[in-house]
């Protein structure tokens, strides 16, 4: 058995039940467990601690690891691009599509790399992503290899396209499958790496793309293949644009609620990225049902989709995660960052609601990126520090130049 104690830390953000911030905190490990949280003089005062290993966290502020709830690191590779000049999401697709059609197996890898090199640097130590297009031989396990190498905790999800425009749908016919391949992949995938086990570092997802891009069948097909395993879970991308509702008005003759109802796709094991525009009966639907959501605030404001109403949502009771999206509608791969921003995001007045420098806190922001995500992956062994959780934990420095004055 490994031990380690990491004490004198300057504050200890715990996020557990109490939401303790502990000053002078200190940390107990057994094989990457956590087994005692308390003050540095508790801890050393205990004589049954041995550890093989002491870290001194003076002058650090020590929290939960983030979890990063969405995410398409293939994209990171692809960065900026469409993003300056004033695409929407739509028309954004449509010219990033061809592009993403030319990567390669190692463009995949080396792009999932990059971006979850940069997401650990920002304090994320879990990251769900969602890989829907497969050009020229590239698979999930690409990315699957990338997260092992770097050593994040991973929730890939085998994302998928099948109605091209031929059919109706956005993208083009190149960067789509046929549901029977995809299917069958998705067995594969699940079959090969997925591990239900509390502190597991895999778990796969199944994530149809959006409902302009697959059919009701492939909806369907997919959640009922999940359900026959443990914790696989659901994801897509839902209500993110005003022209992605009519869509499903049109398509469909529902709204995106209604749709995600029909084809079962409702419940504690999915989630829905972004969900900028639901109404109040549709969130009321959301918290009754424990069906999660991951709020996107760059990559809303980069697309100028809308602002979300996480307030509400919350205050609903519904589950909401936070994450960055991929890179080329985010430029960058920044959770804290991201938290920063869902917090500004939500003070500032659309109509209906005013502005309010209250109505987002530092600390929900904090709780989104954290006990949120973990939430919303189904995941009780991570996103707060306390005894027996996974010892996901990141440490700030507060003694340099950028944080001078933040204990102040």
């Amino acid at each position: 058995m490994s031990t380690l104690l990491i004490k004198n830390i300057d504050v200890l953000v715990t996020m557990d039940a109490q939401r303790r911030e502990i000053k002078d905190g200190a940390i107990y490990v057994e094989d990457n467990i956590i087994t005692q949280v308390g003050r540095t003089a508790e801890l050393e005062a205990n004589t049954d601690l041995k550890p093989d290993r002491i870290i001194n966290g003076r002058g650090t502020v020590v929290m939960p690891g983030l979890v990063n709830c969405h995410h398409h690191l293939y994209q990171t590779l692809t960065r900026t691009i469409g993003t300056g000049d004033g695409k929407i999401l739509f028309d954004w697709l449509k010219y990033l599509y061809p592009i993403w059609a030319e990567m390669t197996p190692e463009a995949v890898y080396i792009s999932a790399k990059i971006g979850l090199a940069e997401l650990i640097l920002s304090g994320a130590t879990t990251v769900a992503d969602h890989l829907y297009l497969f050009p020229n031989g590239s698979k999930l396990d690409d990315e699957i290899r990338a997260a092992q190498e770097i050593g994040a905790r991973f929730h890939p999800t085998r994302g998928s396209m099948s109605l091209g425009q031929s059919k109706g749908g956005l993208p083009p016919d190149r960067v789509t499958d046929t549901e029977e391949d995809i299917i069958k992949d998705s067995i594969r995938v699940i079959e090969s790496f997925h591990d239900p086990e509390p502190y597991s570092m895999l778990r796969i997802g199944l994530a149809p793309c959006s409902p302009f891009s697959v059919t009701t069948d492939l909806m369907k097909e997919s959640a009922d293949l999940a359900r026959q395993y443990p914790l696989v879970n659901l994801h897509t991308h839902l209500s993110e644009t005003k022209d992605e509702d009519r869509f499903c008005q049109e398509m469909f003759g529902m709204r995106p609620i209604e749709y995600a109802e029909s084809v079962g796709w409702m419940g504690n094991d999915v989630w829905f990225a972004h969900m900028v525009h639901p109404n109040t009966d549709e969130i009321d639907r959301l918290s009754k049902s424990h069906t999660g959501v991951c709020h996107c605030p760059s990559s809303n404001m980069i697309l100028a989709s809308g602002i979300a109403p996480v307030r509400d949502m919350l205050n609903a009771g519904v589950n909401v995660a936070l994450g960055v999206d991929g890179s080329a509608s985010n430029d960058g791969n920044h959770l804290l960052g991201e938290a920063r921003q869902a917090m500004l995001l939500q003070r500032v007045g659309w109509p209906g609601f005013e502005s309010s420098a209250n109505r987002f806190t530092a600390r929900e922001a904090l709780e989104l990126a954290t006990l949120g995500g973990a939430k919303v992956l189904r995941r009780p062994d991570i996103g707060s520090l306390e005894t027996g959780k996974a010892a996901d934990f990141i440490a700030f420095r507060m003694d340099d130049l950028a944080h001078a004055g933040g204990l102040a």
